[in-house]
């Protein structure tokens, strides 16, 4: 913890008069007008002239897969090929480099919109002797070539059966991916800490880690190695349950020895797939649904009596309904991730239930075209932003990084302006206050700081609350984050 003084800034939320801000013991010990407050009385403290940068509570972001995030920026982006074909070429143009190692790997695909379809021969052309895995935007698809295929099955000990496109779906996809990402631990811990110091470089203080691998004792490492610039909430899977409520864990319990920054997150369970690989299940009968209701009350039931919070995944109308079905069933408070597609009669449940909407509004942009093709008579009640707000339902905004990238700011825009790109807002009656997506993007939903508050904070060049339009909020100025009034990102 750091003892702070910050001069000269204008607190979000408020008229915007310039004022001091004592922080003391990693909390706000004093607010008051500018040039009004001595700086603390440690010999260590620092005291900042902000020039009248805007103070706001640190951001979060509620949904993300940090591994496959650190992993993803070392990988081939394929996500700018509008085919197949293009896909290819480009792995092609990589192979010829010589940099790949034992598999060459790319990211980003979205073959919802392409002309033709994935083709394994593609990839067996592309780079002979090689194998090579291509993993789709939302991580539910991979396709690979046929070495590609036996390396990984050898590596899971079973075969792969992916048919003539060589595309493996779902828990197969799953499966590959994890493979994939079985690098040394000190070289992925290096690739996260430099993910971390981009995450503070935009405002983040805290996210939600939902990686499909338990991570607990991972950014426990992480922590005590130095990569402590990043409060975790690391969540838990059904197939490690059983062991994590072994050791005594609850949702919200302080791992020792982490100074606060790493707590046991929530119960994660998938219950859909996706709209991109078109798997989401939907009332039409389209998709899969991972488990049966029945099932899936057992499960939620089980983590919820030991002290876990469930966060249930939802693509699909179909699986939202189920999925609220099973909080109403087992009577218990939590999440939706991701919320994507829901019917009327549902929108009121998420407040009545008191099940949280968390929502990654960027989908929406790189999704509009599929969801148009595909959810064609529907996407009217796609995305439902406002209507889940206006029924008063928490949301809680983030990334589900690498499917959109880990910057709060870009999902804040995304939420505000339903644009991108310069093209007309999609279905623009669920847009967002910038209030609200700001709210979505904090704490507990904080809009200021306060006396008392621990100063998790960010300085910004701009009112937040007062950017002008979207793409100007895609790219705002962050001067400085602190944890604890700790330094995590200072440009001033």
């Amino acid at each position: 913890m750091t003892d702070l003084l910050l001069r000269t800034v204008r607190r979000v939320g408020t008229s915007g008069a310039p004022c001091d801000v004592r922080i003391v013991d990693g909390r706000i010990e004093a607010v008051a007008p500018a040039g009004t407050l001595d700086p603390p009385s440690s010999a260590d403290a620092d005291v900042v002239e902000t020039d009248g940068a805007w103070l706001g509570p640190g951001l979060v972001d509620h949904h993300v897969h940090f591994d496959q995030w650190a992993l993803v920026r070392r990988r081939v982006d394929v996500s700018a090929c509008a085919s197949a074909e293009a896909t290819a070429d480009a792995l092609a143009a990589v192979a010829r480099t010589g940099v790949a190692d034992l598999v060459l790997v790319g990211h980003g695909y979205r073959d919802g919109t392409w002309p033709r379809p994935a083709r394994r021969g593609l990839l067996d052309g592309a780079a002979p002797g090689l194998p090579v895995v291509v993993i789709s935007a939302d991580l539910h698809a991979v396709w690979c070539n046929a070495l590609a295929l036996a390396h990984c099955a050898a590596l899971l000990g079973r075969p792969l059966d992916a048919g003539d496109d060589g595309v493996l779906r779902e828990q197969d996809a799953f499966d590959v991916t994890a493979v994939l990402s079985r690098v040394p631990d000190d070289v992925l811990d290096g690739w996260v800490a430099e993910a971390v110091d981009a995450a503070a470089a935009r405002g983040v203080t805290r996210v939600v880690d939902l990686e499909m691998v338990f991570g607990l004792d991972r950014w426990t490492r992480r922590v005590h190695a130095g990569t402590d610039d990043l409060r975790v909430d690391s969540g838990v899977y059904p197939g490690e349950l059983d062991a994590a409520i072994a050791r005594g864990l609850r949702s919200g319990d302080v791992v020792d020895g982490t100074r606060g920054l790493v707590r046991m997150g929530p119960f994660k369970v998938i219950t859909d797939g996706s709209l991109g690989t078109r798997t989401a299940a939907m009332a039409s009968g389209e998709g899969v649904l991972a488990y049966p209701f029945a099932d899936l009350v057992a499960m939620v039931r089980r983590a919820v009596d030991a002290g876990f919070v469930p966060a249930v995944h939802a693509i699909g109308d179909r699986a939202n309904t189920l999925a609220l079905d099973v909080f109403e069933a087992v009577g218990a408070r939590g999440s939706i991730e991701h919320a994507q597609l829901l019917h009327g009669t549902d929108v009121d449940r998420f407040a009545r239930l008191g099940v949280a909407a968390s929502v990654q509004p960027e989908h929406a942009m790189d999704d509009r075209d599929i969801a148009d093709r595909y959810w064609a008579d529907v996407t009217d009640r796609a995305f439902p932003f406002a209507s889940l707000h206006r029924a008063g339902a928490e949301l809680r905004l983030g990334s589900d990084a690498p499917v959109a990238p880990l910057d709060p700011w870009v999902s804040m825009a995304a939420a505000v302006g339903r644009d991108r790109d310069g093209r007309a807002p999609w279905h623009p009656a669920e847009r967002l206050s910038a209030l609200t997506a700001w709210r979505g993007s904090t704490e507990g939903g904080r809009v200021g700081v306060s006396v008392g508050d621990v100063a998790d904070l960010v300085l910004l060049a701009a009112d937040p609350l007062a950017v002008a339009d979207s793409a100007a909020l895609r790219h705002a100025e962050v001067l400085a984050t602190a944890i604890a009034g700790r330094f995590t990102h200072r440009d001033l």
